[in-house]
């Protein structure tokens, strides 16, 4: 069942450990095919050198298991909250990538500083606020997924242009139309993280870049009369 995206699904997991992205089993993938409303994602706990396609888990949206005997990953309830939310969400990752995280653990939004930023997130990558004792007792895992679909819409924020988005003192998620692009997005909201690290290292005053600068940045890739690129 589902032969090609859990295929898909496992080549997006096993670039996370390829890309420096997560340590011993701290990350997880997932896909979903929207015609049948199924999801693929990576097995709780199972190492990367281990994992083999036909051990993706495969379930429902309303997290019903349909194939796989395994266990699927503990994130699996915060996926599929953002699944039901956002159409157009193929592919979601989290990890617990260490520059991104140490946003989330200082509960600050990732300012956008310069054009590597504004290529691909439009604006600041957002922080939560942190879960109530009430929501961790009740959900910890569903509530990820409410506080971070909260977040995005108290702030009007389209995913499609910030695809990603930091837990407060947890870690990043990311997104993209399937699984391997919303791996792309860690990779790259990782490397963001750092050089806004640095940059508040060098300069603790620091301003966010000007936002013609950003504007420029992010529509000449993702605008209706983007150039960026190759035609086709």
């Amino acid at each position: 069942m589902l032969e090609a995206l859990k295929q898909a699904v496992y080549e997006a997991n096993m670039e996370l450990p390829r890309r420096g992205m997560v340590t011993y089993t701290w990350g997880n993938v997932s896909g979903i095919d929207r015609e049948t409303g199924l999801v693929v994602i990576k097995p709780s706990g199972v190492k990367y050198e281990d994992l083999t396609p036909d051990q993706m888990v495969v379930l429902s949206l309303d997290g019903e298991m349909v194939e796989c005997d395994l266990n699927p990953s503990s994130d699996t309830k915060t996926h599929l909250e953002l699944y039901k939310a956002y159409p157009q969400l193929g592919g979601i990752v989290h990890t617990h990538s260490p520059y991104a995280v140490a946003w989330a653990q200082a509960g600050k939004d990732i300012p956008c500083y310069g054009t590597t930023h504004a290529d691909y997130f439009y604006g600041p990558v957002p922080c939560t606020r942190h879960l109530t004792p009430e929501e961790v007792e009740a959900g910890y895992e569903f509530n990820t997924g409410r506080v971070i679909i909260e977040t995005l819409t108290e702030r009007g924020i389209d995913p499609a242009h910030v695809p990603a988005i930091i837990c407060h003192s947890h870690g990043p998620f990311a997104w993209g139309k399937d699984a391997a692009q919303a791996v792309y997005h860690a990779v790259v909201l990782e490397e963001v993280a750092k050089m806004a690290l640095f940059t508040v290292q060098v300069s603790p005053a620091c301003e966010p870049a000007p936002q013609y600068i950003q504007d420029k940045h992010f529509m000449r890739k993702h605008g209706p009369n983007a150039y960026y690129g190759q035609k086709g």
